[in-house]
Formats: structure tokens, C-alpha cells, sequence
């Protein structure tokens, strides 16, 4: 699908409030709200815009230390690198999982409740595991959200 400056000014202002009413969302693209309207449907239907969710903020639910947790898998695991994605994508605590090219094959974005935690998590869940060949642990202090749309 090619998108105009239309659709990038819709994806801008969802991206960052999803919640905004259409006529909001209609005067910030600079069309009229039925346009608006028929741009996100159109949006939506091509799977641009896959779903409207909450930004909750880790720390105000009790798990205000994040990292990007670096795991390389031994050779004879490749064939489950799929599956090992969504096995991790729905512990306690993931945020984002990412399938790589290069040195690592997952960056594993989690927040946990403190060091201890996020200790029990690599231990538990990463180094226990025998198709994992190496984890590296990254703290992150600060996160910024990008709107590039």
C-alpha cells in the first residue's frame, strides 16, 4: 500500500494517542472527519494499523528495571527460533521479543521488579535452558519513544 502525507500525518497522531477522537484525528491530517474516518478503515483493512493498545508505564506496576537481554542460541537450536520467539513472548515481564540477523539471534526487552528479578529471569528462563548458548544483560536508564511515521 502507498501511503501520502495524509496517511503518515493519521499514523503520527495515533501512534501517539490511539484514543484521539476521529474529529481530533481529522483536523490534525488536515481532512474532513468522513475522509478521517474512511483513511483508518482503509488503514486498518491492509494491516497498517494492526491493532489500538495501552502504553503502560513498567514502573507504576511494579517493574521499574528494564533491559535488552542479548541471547545467542546453540547450532542445533535453529530450527526452533520461531518457537522459542513466542515461548518467550509470553513470560511475565517480556515486553518485546526481536528475531535477529548477526551476532545475536534475540534481543528479549523485559521489565522486572528489581535486580533480583531480572536475575531469577535470565537464570530461569535463559541460561537454565540448553538451546541457549549465551545471554548478555543490558540495563536501560532511559527510553524515548519515536514517532517516525
Amino acid at each position: 500500500m502507498v501511503l501520502d502525507a495524509v496517511d503518515h500525518r493519521i499514523l503520527r497522531a495515533l501512534a501517539q494517542d490511539a484514543r484521539v477522537p476521529n474529529n481530533a484525528l481529522a483536523a490534525r491530517a488536515g481532512v474532513a472527519p468522513s475522509t478521517c474516518l474512511a483513511r483508518v478503515r482503509a488503514l486498518r483493512d491492509k494491516g497498517v494499523i494492526r491493532g489500538f493498545h495501552a502504553d503502560v508505564d513498567p514502573a507504576r506496576v511494579g517493574r521499574p528495571l528494564q533491559a535488552i537481554i542479548a541471547v545467542r542460541m546453540q547450532g542445533h537450536a535453529r530450527a526452533r527460533l520461531t518457537s522459542f520467539l513466542h515461548e518467550l513472548a509470553g513470560l511475565p515481564g517480556v515486553l518485546n521479543v526481536f528475531l535477529l540477523g548477526g551476532a545475536h539471534d534475540f534481543f528479549v526487552h523485559v521489565a522486572a521488579p528489581d535486580t533480583d528479578g531480572l536475575n531469577d529471569f535470565v537464570v530461569e528462563h535463559l541460561s537454565a535452558n540448553p538451546d541457549v548458548a549465551l545471554t548478555e544483560t543490558n540495563l536501560i536508564f532511559q527510553h524515548a519513544q519515536a514517532y517516525v511515521f
